[in-house]
């Protein structure tokens, strides 16, 4: 998610006693505003609807990129965005055809193949596995409805009996952020059951089973069932029961921000400039928890892509055939959203199942192409998906399906951050404008003296719009981003510099406005509003 370049507005001559620095204020207020038009007018829309199309007619395919493109692809990519660190694993079939590391982690260390590093919603993929599991195991079925074995689960509405396990994964529960404040509430959980029980007093906002929306406690939710029935914490399920024998010893499974290892820590970007960042307090075990390796990726999607096979090519136990089809098959409802994966074409039309995921300093993204049989799996220390994991796994997608890399990988990065300067430039010329609106509030006073009380109301309104938008932005990204919930300091991680240019004009708006509030409340005296002695027609130079 990049900040769109801003618009350049319209500047009319004006004479020069209706200018000065209000009016000039006023205007930076204006191109910020319309900065965050842009910015809000980049929110994805929702999801749409996407047939699981039956496979091409079988052909050669794609030829494998070799490892030497697969470098320069990534390396050119993280020279465009500015990319700090990343990791990269490409499969054909089941051999991994490379796994490489690029640049470092926060504390300096080379990233490699095997640093672990936050997988985010890509967790919900292994959570998934591990569901399916069990009901090939005949421990549940996927239209069981999750109440039965998981009695814990109980919310205030009472639709919430008839959600079933299926509908936990592909996320047509009716649970909703709308309903629900699954991410601002911060580390308030610490445990699957607290996540289970946070619920009890949550409403759905539709019924099970009609209406897809991406909610992080359905993945909760089932990770909690896989506990109950497995008889196991998760963590200790999943690696028995999911990593050890794909023979991923690297992979484990967390439950909040505190327990990220040092080299799975990640960055905001800013200017092209990566900057080390701690990830905000939140807890996501279930929904975002797996912390992985390039190498161990590599075993992982082997297995997707020959339905159950490891590396090696032997039998895994993992799923029978049906069973991967059945991960990777939606329902009516939930359109695109399968069971932890969603589904797609690239450019060519060849099907991609794939999964994206985000923290706030950390990205990363799966893709299968089940036609040709390749696997792509990237994770990055940054929390911009645009300029993240996310599009760099959109570039090797490119590479594997067309045969050649994108001419520019990366773009939107250069472009993120020459946008960046602009804004930052813009905050900072705010400054003097400020101090000069702050300076000259009494003649300002002065103007307005004896006018109606709307009109001058009217004059300060645009001053307020700045700050109010620097507290609600989060509220009205949420409301934009398909209803998500979103923190009040997630637009700093996610828009760092557009951030801070809201922020720095939000003050200097609150400084004028209250210099000239206090101008208009003051005592009539010499040089004041109200005093009969002198006016703005006598030659007093007034501020618009």
């Amino acid at each position: 998610m990049t900040l769109p370049a801003p618009a350049r507005p319209a500047h009319p001559v004006r004479p020069a006693h209706r200018g000065g620095p209000a009016r000039a204020l006023r205007g930076a207020s204006a191109l910020l505003g319309a900065c965050a038009l842009l910015l809000l007018s980049a929110a994805p829309s929702a999801a749409a609807a996407v047939a699981f199309a039956p496979p091409s007619p079988a052909g050669a395919g794609p030829a494998t990129p070799s490892p030497e493109a697969v470098d320069a692809l990534v390396e050119d990519y993280r020279e465009a965005t500015g990319l700090p660190g990343a990791a990269v694993v490409l499969t054909h079939g089941t051999d991994i055809v490379h796994v490489g590391g690029y640049g470092t982690t926060p504390d300096g260390a080379p990233v490699t193949g095997g640093t672990p590093m936050a997988m985010a919603s890509v967790s919900k993929s292994f959570t998934a596995l591990a569901v399916l599991r069990l009901a090939e195991a005949g421990e549940l079925d996927l239209d069981d409805p999750v109440r039965e074995h998981l009695p814990e689960f109980t919310m205030a509405d009472p639709r919430a009996e008839r959600i079933t396990v299926r509908q936990l994964l592909d996320q047509t529960s009716g649970m909703s952020d709308a309903e629900f404040a699954s991410y601002s509430r911060g580390r308030e959980t610490l445990t699957l059951r607290e996540s289970v029980a946070d619920l009890r007093g949550a409403r759905l906002a539709a019924e099970p089973g009609t209406r897809w929306e991406y909610h992080n406690p359905n993945y909760q939710v089932a990770a909690r069932l896989v506990e109950v029935v497995g008889g196991r914490p998760f963590a200790d399920h999943l690696r028995e029961e999911v990593f050890a024998p794909l023979g991923m010893d690297a992979t484990t499974t967390i439950d909040t921000d505190l327990d990220l290892p040092a080299g799975a820590r990640g960055h905001i970007v800013v200017l092209g400039l990566a900057l080390p960042a701690d990830e905000p307090p939140g807890f996501g075990n279930g929904s975002g928890g797996v912390v992985s390796t390039a190498e161990d990726m590599g075993a992982w999607l082997t297995a997707h892509t020959e339905g159950g096979r490891g590396p090696d090519g032997a039998e895994t136990g993992l799923l029978s055939p049906e069973g991967f089809e059945a991960l990777h098959t939606p329902s009516e409802a939930s359109g695109s959203y399968a069971l932890g994966w969603s589904l797609g074409r690239t450019a060519s039309g060849a099907r991609v199942v794939e999964h994206s995921g985000q923290i706030m300093t950390a990205t990363s993204h799966q893709a299968l192409l089940p036609d040709s049989g390749h696997g792509i799996a990237v994770m990055a220390n940054t929390g911009t998906s645009g300029a993240g994991a996310s599009g760099l796994a959109d570039a090797l997608v490119e590479l594997v399906d067309s045969g050649a890399a994108p001419e520019r990988p990366g773009a939107e990065g250069a472009w993120a951050a020459r946008t960046d300067a602009v804004l930052l430039l813009l905050a900072a010329a705010t400054v003097p404008l400020s101090v000069r609106g702050v300076r000259r509030a009494g003649g300002w006073a002065l103007a307005r003296s004896g006018r109606a009380r709307w009109a001058t109301a009217a004059r300060l309104l645009p001053y307020a719009l700045p700050p109010v938008s620097a507290v609600t932005l989060h509220e009205v990204l949420g409301w934009l981003y398909q209803g998500r919930d979103m923190a009040w300091f997630q637009p700093p991680y996610l828009f760092p510099a557009f951030w801070a240019a809201l922020v720095v004009c939000s003050l200097g708006c609150c400084a004028v406005l209250a210099a000239r509030l206090a101008r208009l409340a003051a005592p009539a005296g010499p040089g004041r509003p109200g005093d009969p002695g002198r006016s703005s027609a006598a030659g007093v130079r007034t501020d618009g």
